[in-house]
């Protein structure tokens, strides 16, 4: 069995595999480090120049990479050099079908550990660990593993890497959860810290205590910009592009939608930053929305000119009614508005339920209550040389019983 005293190479010396090497060596264990950007490792490591070098020497071999091409290709530059009876041990977020590669490939050396918490946990030694293993090679991963965290056992690499996509999932709901609140909370004109204090008594409140230096005073005079949150509180301790990496991974993985994918991809926070930055930045441009007010108005006033104002002239507007399928025109749907307000106007409401923007076209709907009638209105958005327009519409329409 490994004893805290022998050698581990951490290959990998991002934020998560700093912290690694940074905890094994402050208990014991003698840590060679290597990265592909030369980084150095930790004060009490060994830095190789080589990944060869590094696993020479180790009994574990713990990979702290970002994608499944990376562990691949650094497995491939290390085969001939790992020792007799090292364990490779693998903290990555990959796909499902990835993990069950890499351990076919590696044999009964490998083990398959991602990880379920950020840089802070692995430093103080609290992650929660998914293992999949052979049994002798978890025995002799242990050390490593029990200094780093708790330890879960899973049936298979498959498995593990399938639960902390699913995990990640959950986090990433969260944070976009989080931004939709604040959102809502600054177009009320609410105080930040006060939104901050009751957020962080409720649902939301260990992602909210963990991340507050980031989430800042909100807009408006006084309030800390995104990039001088970031510069004032430190380095991402887990970035938008990996959050955004592991949701597309498991949309792949399940062949299921999967809305936060989209989103962290498309986040104006940018790759780099804190997911916590994620939540401080508005989830749609104003300009998206424009065309969309300019149809309520239009609803709302019984102007026309307020349709042509949203709609692309080419516009159709189409749906059932009747029980007969209908597909207007912009001109003939701008005819059943003669200017005036409806009789009932005041009794009305409309509601935005989702605008979701993919570089150049956005979809959108909408929610209508207008007397006994409920529709919902499904856009499709273009961005021309004008800005934003609606290419088409469709719509549902349910009566009141």
């Amino acid at each position: 069995m490994i004893t805290p005293h022998t050698t581990t190479a951490v290959l990998g010396l991002g934020r998560m595999g700093s912290a690694f090497a940074a905890r094994l060596s402050g208990h014991g264990h003698h840590v060679i480090g290597w990265t592909r950007s030369g980084r150095a490792a930790p004060d009490g490591c060994a830095t190789a120049g080589d990944p060869a070098e590094a696993v020479a020497a180790a009994d574990v071999v713990l990979l702290s990479l970002f994608d499944g091409r990376a562990c691949r290709e650094v497995l491939d530059r290390v085969h001939g050099a790992l020792r007799p009876g090292a364990v490779v041990l693998n903290t990555a977020s990959i796909a499902p079908a990835e993990a069950a590669e890499l351990s076919r490939r590696t044999g009964p050396a490998y083990v398959h550990a991602p990880v379920l918490g950020s840089v802070a946990a692995a430093a103080s030694g609290d992650l929660e660990i998914l293992t999949a293993a052979a049994p002798e090679a978890l025995e002799r991963a242990l050390p490593v593993l029990r200094t780093l965290g708790g330890v879960r056992s899973v049936a298979d690499a498959a498995t593990a890497a399938a639960l902390k996509l699913v995990a990640n999932a959950t986090l990433a709901g969260s944070v976009l959860a989080l931004r939709d609140a604040l959102q809502q909370a600054d177009a009320l004109g609410l105080s930040r810290p006060q939104v901050l204090d009751v957020l962080e008594r409720g649902q939301l409140g260990r992602l909210v205590g963990r991340k507050r230096a980031f989430l800042g005073a909100g807009p408006g005079p006084g309030s800390d910009s995104d990039s001088g949150r970031a510069a004032q509180h430190g380095p991402a301790e887990f970035t938008v592009g990996a959050l955004a990496k592991d949701t597309a991974l498991l949309a792949a993985a399940s062949r299921l939608p999967l809305r936060s994918a989209a989103e962290l991809a498309g986040s104006p926070a940018g790759p780099g930053a804190d997911i916590a930055l994620a939540a401080t930045v508005p989830a749609v441009d104003d300009a998206v929305l424009a065309p969309l007010r300019a149809y309520v108005r239009g609803h709302a006033t019984g102007d026309p000119a307020h349709f042509r104002a949203a709609f692309l002239p080419t516009a159709h507007v189409e749906g059932v009614r009747d029980g007969a399928f209908v597909s207007w025109r912009l001109d003939d749907y701008c005819a059943l508005f003669d200017g005036r307000p409806a009789a009932d106007e005041a009794a009305r409401s409309r509601r935005v339920d989702s605008v979701d923007v993919h570089g150049t076209v956005a979809t959108a709907a909408m929610t209508l209550w207008h007397g006994y009638d409920t529709f919902t209105d499904v856009f499709l958005l273009v961005r021309t040389g004008d800005g934003w327009r609606i290419a088409n519409k469709a719509y549902d329409r349910r009566r009141a019983a």
